[in-house]
């Protein structure tokens, strides 16, 4: 088989571009090394001054194409006037356009200044008149200070409207005709859209100078490259969409609402299940709206739920769903919504919840952008059990993925697991030991809920990000050879002797499970130095109380309330998500309970009890 050579050409570096040396440092800080193809095709017609229309999907580096011919050649550097407006639908993407270019410009003296609504307008006059060179800003913001004389536009070269489509849909368009009105002429205008409607058509028509039409891929594109799937909802959206969450268990999505009361409902069900998770709409003030897109940008949110208004021109790079709680009321809104996910090469997955009156929409969907979403049916009671029980597998995992085992121990298990009674004797195994614990699928499955999603990883400098290759995902990593995986991802044991954290063939006085993501699992801690060794003697009780992991307790505060016992009174402790349980000797149990019983332990007061005794 004959292989084209075009295919394993390496793609173009930055250098193509003939950046300024300034510029070209900022962008190697960034860690960029390849530019994207829709900043390849800006940049150079840009930088001549001409007039564009450029249609590009969400996510493909618009900003940047934008951004390097501002920062290298359009803005004069030793004028201190306003030469670049920038106008964006949304707060939101403001402040995001401005901190990329705030990045393009780290080694060039260019003053970038964001107005928006919401924010002091007296801090925003100042911030102009001491010498903005570029101003980026929601429409009805700008043409505030345009109508006050706070904004000269005289001196601007260079207009742009970013996500233009999305702002004429938005119902910009009277603003931005006003703020036009206000422009020089012999201004040089670039359009960027996810699209192009007959409206984007029209204004390029008009106001525009012989636009050059620069044509990548779309939203449409986009949504083409991930899976989509529609569930039939039968009136009870709210319960429906935990049971689709339980079983598709995403690690981080955006669940859209087509009105505001909704968007608060929808994340106040998903708060009371133990999601972290949190709403955005047009009610929010501004100061929480910036809490919660940091929140989301900083990986500690799993789960935002929003209105179209307030999402557009977000860019939230690391999402894994999609979700529709309410079905967009246009297809092109759901080419929008979707398109945030699959990104750079990643997996995506777009999921609807659908009433009879959306058949309609879902119809003309399939008709404009050929995209038929697979059907699927709520989860049944079986599913709903079985991620139960996969929840208590993690819970086990978790548990024990650290601990040494004995040899003798693991010869035993491979020679149980062997019998022919071997799933008779683990069922029976397993009853026992939870049977103690009747709680465990409750923290098991609270456990998978709390996890927030992993952290975002940074591309390091003057590496390649394309969607060629992918950064792998934990799983990826993980299902890999042992041999092939990199060192941190390797089981302890697994590591060389040198890579092994220091005292790891030591018992340790604290032992705790740790992932990236799992700061809200249960902590299993065990206090002794050989976990779950009795004591001397060899009888031994157990005490339940009522704080744990979620109250901010740890070991030593037992440890502290029973010193006076003795300095072997708690020989065990394991904090657990919602309880601990602490093992003393017989002689000492009911002193310890007195002990335990009422004292304040995380501002809670605590309850004492000896607990059920093992089989």
């Amino acid at each position: 088989m004959t292989m084209n050579p075009a295919e394993h050409e390496a793609p173009p570096t930055f250098d193509s571009l003939r950046l300024s040396k300034e510029v070209r440092q900022a962008v190697d800080d960034l860690g960029y090394v390849h530019p994207t193809p829709v900043q390849r095709a800006v940049f150079e017609p840009a930088s001549r001054g001409r007039d564009l229309v450029v249609q590009a999907r969400t996510g493909t580096g618009k900003t940047a194409a934008f951004g390097l011919p501002i920062v290298d050649a359009l803005v004069k550097k030793d004028a201190s006037a306003v030469q670049a407006l920038i106008l964006c639908p949304t707060r939101e993407l403001a402040l995001q356009v401005t901190r990329e270019l705030d990045a393009l410009s780290k080694h060039v003296d260019v003053s970038i200044v964001a107005v928006y609504g919401g924010a002091p307008m007296p801090r925003q006059v100042a911030q102009l008149e001491a010498g903005a060179q570029v101003v980026v800003g929601t429409p009805g913001r700008v043409l505030d200070h345009l109508r006050r004389g706070t904004l000269d536009p005289t001196s601007i070269r260079i207009f742009i409207l970013d996500e233009s489509d999305e702002m004429l849909s938005m119902g910009f368009l009277p603003q931005i005709t006003d703020i036009l009105s206000f422009l020089p002429d012999g201004r040089q205008t670039l359009l960027f859209s996810a699209t192009l409607p007959p409206d984007i058509q029209r204004m390029a028509e008009t106001r525009l100078k012989n636009p050059e039409f620069i044509t990548l891929s779309g939203d449409h594109v986009g949504a083409l490259e991930i899976d989509h799937f529609v569930y039939m909802s039968f009136g009870d959206k709210a319960g429906e969409l935990l049971k689709i969450i339980e079983t598709e268990d995403p690690e981080s999505a955006i669940v859209f609402c087509n009105t505001r009361d909704e968007t608060k409902r929808v994340a106040a069900v998903l708060q009371q299940q133990g999601f972290a998770a949190d709403w955005l709409n047009a009610d929010l003030p501004q100061n929480d709206r910036e809490k919660v897109m940091a929140a989301t940008r900083n990986s500690e949110l799993r789960f935002l739920v929003a209105t179209d208004v307030a999402a557009r021109g977000i860019d939230i790079s690391h999402l894994t769903h999609v979700i529709n709680h309410d079905f967009p009321e246009s297809a092109e809104n759901y080419v929008h919504r979707t398109g945030r996910t699959g990104r750079a090469g990643r997996t995506g997955t777009a999921i609807s919840l659908i009433t009879p009156s959306d058949i309609g929409n879902l119809y003309y969907l399939r008709l404009t952008y050929k995209l038929k979403p697979i059907e699927r049916q709520l989860p049944t009671d079986r599913e709903l059990q079985t991620r139960a029980q996969t929840d208590l597998v993690q819970m086990f995992a978790d548990l024990f993925a650290a601990r040494r085992i004995h040899p003798d121990d693991r010869a035993l298990a491979r020679r149980l697991m062997s019998h022919e009674l071997g799933e008779e004797i683990v069922a029976n195994l397993l009853r026992d030991h939870l049977g103690a614990r009747p709680e465990a699928v409750e923290e098991a499955t609270a456990a998978r809920r709390a996890r927030a999603p992993e952290p975002v990883r940074q591309a390091p400098a003057r590496r390649a990000r394309t969607p060629e290759a992918p950064e792998p995902t934990r799983r990826a990593r993980e299902d890999r050879p042992r041999e092939d995986r990199p060192r941190e991802d390797r089981p302890r044991e697994d590591r060389p002797r040198e890579d092994r954290p220091r005292g790891a063939e030591r018992p340790r006085r604290t032992r705790q499970r740790r992932d990236s993501f799992d700061d809200d699992l249960p902590s299993y801690e065990v206090s002794s130095m050989e976990p779950e060794a009795p004591v001397e003697g060899g009888d031994v009780a157990e005490v339940y109380v009522n704080v744990g992991k979620r109250d901010g307790i740890s070991p030593e505060d037992f440890h502290e309330l029973l010193a006076e016992l003795g300095p072997d009174a708690a020989s065990t402790v394991n904090v657990r998500h919602r309880h601990s349980f602490v093992r003393v000797p017989r002689e000492l149990l009911d002193k310890a309970i007195d002990a335990l019983n009422g004292a304040t332990l995380g501002g809670k007061q605590a309850m004492a009890e000896e607990a059920r005794p093992r089989s």
